[in-house]
C-alpha cells in the first residue's frame, strides 16, 4: 500500500475512535446524577441490581456500546472508502413494474431454499416504456461507492456483526435489489457500467479466519456477495492488505476507549 494512503487510513482509524471516546465518555458522565440515564435506569431493575453495581453498569453500558460502536465503525468504513473509491449518496432513477415483480419472485425462490446467484437478478432484462414519469423512485443508501478506473459501482449493506435473522435478512436483500434496478435504470444509457452487490460486516463474529456460518443470511446472499469482516475491510481499502493496517491501528487507538472506560466506572461504582 502506498505509504500516504496509509498513513491517511490510520489517521481516520485514530481520530474517528477518539472522538467516539471522547462522545460517549461526556453523555455517560452527564447521566450520572440523572435517574433516566441508560446506566441509572438499570438499578429499577431490583433482579439485575441484586448482582452488584459492576453488574449493573456493564449490563447497560455494553448494549448501548455495541450498538453505537456500529455506527462508528461503519463511519469508518465509508471515509476510507472516500480513499480510493467515489462515495455515492441516494440513488433515483424509476423502478419499472416488471422489475419489481422479479424482485418479488427471486425472494420467493430463496425462501424456497434455491442457492442465491448474482445472475438471478444481473441477466434480467425487460422492455423500458417511453414514459418512464410515473415509475421515479428515490432510493436512500448509506454505502454506494463507485470505481471509475474499472467502471462499477458497488452497493453495500453492511451490518456490523451480520447476526440478522431470516425475515431481516429478506428484507436487506429486497432493498439491495430495489437499489439495484434503480441504478440499472439510471445507466441505460452505460451499457460499459457494471453494478455489484453486498452484504458486509465489519467482523467475522465467529472470529477472523473462521467459516461464516449465518445460514440465515445465506438463504438470501450468494457467496459472492459477501463481505465478511477482514474482506469488507480490505474492500473499503482496495488492498489485500487493508484489514491489517486498520486493525493495528485500532489497538493503539483502543487507549482512548479504555481509558474513558475507567473513568466512567469510578463515576458509577
Amino acid at each position: 500500500m502506498d505509504e500516504n494512503k496509509k498513513k491517511a487510513i490510520q489517521q481516520i482509524m485514530d481520530s474517528n475512535i477518539k472522538s467516539f471516546a471522547e462522545g460517549f465518555e461526556l453523555r455517560y458522565s452527564s447521566e450520572v446524577d440523572d435517574p433516566e440515564g441508560v446506566i441509572n435506569r438499570k438499578k429499577n431493575n431490583c433482579f439485575i441490581a441484586e448482582l452488584g453495581k459492576e453488574f449493573m453498569f456493564y449490563s447497560a453500558f455494553v448494549r448501548s456500546f455495541d450498538s453505537s460502536f456500529g455506527r462508528i465503525l461503519e463511519n469508518i468504513g465509508n471515509s476510507i472508502a472516500k480513499l480510493s473509491y467515489d462515495v455515492r449518496g441516494n440513488i433515483e432513477s424509476f423502478l419499472l413494474p416488471q422489475q419489481s415483480q422479479h424482485m418479488d419472485y427471486i425472494i420467493l425462490e430463496y425462501e424456497k431454499h434455491a442457492k442465491p446467484k448474482a445472475s438471478d437478478y444481473n441477466t434480467f432484462s425487460c422492455m423500458i416504456p417511453a414514459d418512464i414519469r410515473s415509475f421515479q423512485k428515490s432510493h436512500v443508501t448509506d454505502h454506494y461507492f463507485y470505481n471509475e478506473e474499472k467502471k462499477e459501482h458497488y452497493l453495500i449493506e453492511l451490518k456490523s456483526g451480520g447476526d440478522l435473522d431470516n425475515k431481516k435478512a429478506k428484507t436487506e436483500k429486497l432493498a439491495l435489489l430495489q437499489e439495484y434496478f434503480i441504478l440499472k435504470n439510471s445507466l441505460i444509457n452505460k451499457p460499459g457500467e457494471k453494478i455489484k452487490l453486498f452484504f458486509g460486516t465489519a467482523y467475522n463474529m465467529y472470529g477472523e479466519g473462521a467459516e461464516w456460518k449465518q445460514e440465515r443470511v445465506k438463504q438470501f446472499f450468494a457467496d459472492e456477495e459477501l463481505l465478511i469482516g477482514k474482506d469488507y475491510w480490505n474492500f473499503v481499502c482496495d488492498d489485500e492488505d487493508g484489514f491489517e493496517i486498520i486493525f493495528e491501528q485500532y489497538k493503539q487507538s483502543a487507549s482512548y476507549i479504555k481509558e474513558a472506560l475507567e473513568r466512567i466506572k469510578t463515576l458509577y461504582f
